[in-house]
């Protein structure tokens, strides 16, 4: 059966564990600021705000340090912003919130793809195979699932049409957005 959020493991109590993938692709050298992230993730800037500010989701890219400095979001923590997004409009409380994030970030950016994760608007778990899903779904309760590979989905084509920033150079990277002529000109003056 699947591990709910506090334990979160099989029966024992154990993290399932996540196998390596090529998720994990742009991660280290694009980075987004908060007006990309909260496009992407479907959220406001209040939000991600508060989100950063609390210690939810922060910015593992780059925190903000005093006032003129520009957080930056990783593709993995857009999509956990998307996550937590998701479980607020189904009315899952913070609490739980809050600890199945800090268990998506104790885990790697491994295989998050075959992850579901379950609530029964209390409780959260996370199922790595069919046959969890149905292990829950067996119990008769009400419960609703956030497939992880879809929202990374939904993330990484959002921010395709979106401007992302190098981290090393900090130069801005144009999505496929064939309208955005005047980031494109910018791009080509620096």
């Amino acid at each position: 059966m699947a591990g709910d959020f506090p334990g979160l493991g099989p029966g024992d109590g154990v993290p399932y564990p996540l196998h390596g993938s090529a998720a994990e692709t742009t991660t280290d050298t694009v980075g987004y600021r908060g007006p990309t992230a909260c496009a992407a993730a479907g959220i406001t800037y209040r939000q991600l705000d508060y989100w950063a500010r609390t210690g939810l989701v922060e910015p593992s890219v780059r925190p903000a340090q005093g006032s003129g400095t520009q957080r930056l979001y990783s593709f993995r923590d857009v999509v956990v912003l998307k996550i937590v997004k998701r479980f607020l409009d189904t009315g899952v409380a913070l609490q739980n919130i809050r600890t199945a994030v800090h268990h998506l970030r104790d885990r790697g950016a491994g295989d998050l793809d075959r992850m579901t994760l379950m609530s029964d608007g209390a409780t959260v778990y996370e199922c790595t195979s069919p046959d969890e899903v149905v292990g829950l779904l067996q119990g008769g309760q009400g419960i609703f699932g956030i497939a992880v590979g879809v929202v990374w989905r939904d993330v990484e084509s959002a921010l395709s049409q979106l401007h992302g920033e190098r981290v090393d150079t900090g130069e801005t990277l144009v999505g496929h957005n064939p309208a955005d002529e005047l980031a494109r000109r910018r791009n080509r003056a620096v």
